[in-house]
């Protein structure tokens, strides 16, 4: 009856056993979830993997994550799924039973490696294909990606974070150098000198402090007792305190 039922020859049922399985159901942990601020069921969800080895049950994985997460969470909105390799060759095999999905616009697979052109404009692509650049040629691709982020912004503050960040990934990438012997590879200890980038770690040091004074306030400490704490004038605090109850 069944396979009548949708349109398939009775006498497959000779080829099928029937039966009711019980799923156990084990814990999984998804890279990242890229949630909509707001309500709005027009806006994706995105779930992003991240696969640097090699893993022939990487997909069957994935899968089960986003299906569990829609089960549980049960949104109202479309999704996407990118997994992101560092190349190709890394990829496993397609599942037979997920072709559909993955040659589907559910599944977007993005390899670090094969960028091309975006990755010459882009500062963030850049960041992220440095991960994996050569040990030959990542210290010159930070360089530029260092000198791009020198006049592309010039709010000095966020020079600062991008510079840190692609100083982060090189640390990573060169695990026998000291952080020292990074700086002077890219050139970061004649940057670090300079007013402007002295001023910007001030300013950000200034602004982490100013972020703490609400929580302080909750402890139920004094204006000045958060004063001292933070080495702030107490005019600065009162200010930070007055336009948190406002």
């Amino acid at each position: 009856m069944f396979f009548e039922l949708i349109g398939q020859p009775e006498t497959d049922a000779n080829s099928y056993q029937f039966t009711s399985i019980e799923l156990k159901q084990q814990a999984f942990r998804l890279d990242g979830v890229f949630l909509p601020l707001t309500d709005n069921p027009n806006q994706s969800i995105y779930f992003l993997e991240v696969q640097f080895q090699k893993d022939e049950a990487f997909y069957q994985r994935v899968f089960a994550e986003i299906f569990l997460y829609l089960f549980q969470y049960q949104p109202i909105n479309d999704w996407r799924a990118v997994v992101i390799f560092p190349r190709r060759s890394l990829e496993p095999n397609e599942p037979r039973p997920y072709r559909l999905l993955l040659n589907s616009p559910l599944v977007q697979r993005v390899y670090l490696n094969e960028l091309g052109e975006v990755a010459e404009t882009s500062i963030g692509v850049g960041i992220v294909q440095l991960i994996v650049e050569s040990e030959n040629t990542a210290s010159i691709k930070a360089r530029q990606l260092i000198e791009q982020a020198k006049y592309q912004f010039t709010d000095a503050l966020t020079q600062q974070e991008i510079i840190e960040f692609i100083e982060t990934v090189v640390i990573y990438k060169f695990p026998r150098l000291s952080r020292e012997e990074v700086e002077a590879m890219l050139g970061l200890d004649a940057i670090r000198n300079t007013r402007v980038f002295q001023e910007a770690r001030e300013e950000g040091k200034l602004e982490g402090k100013l972020e703490a004074i609400p929580e302080f306030l909750k402890l139920g400490l004094s204006l000045e007792q958060i004063a001292k704490a933070l080495k702030l004038e107490i005019d600065v605090v009162r200010q930070a305190a007055e336009k948190q109850s406002s």
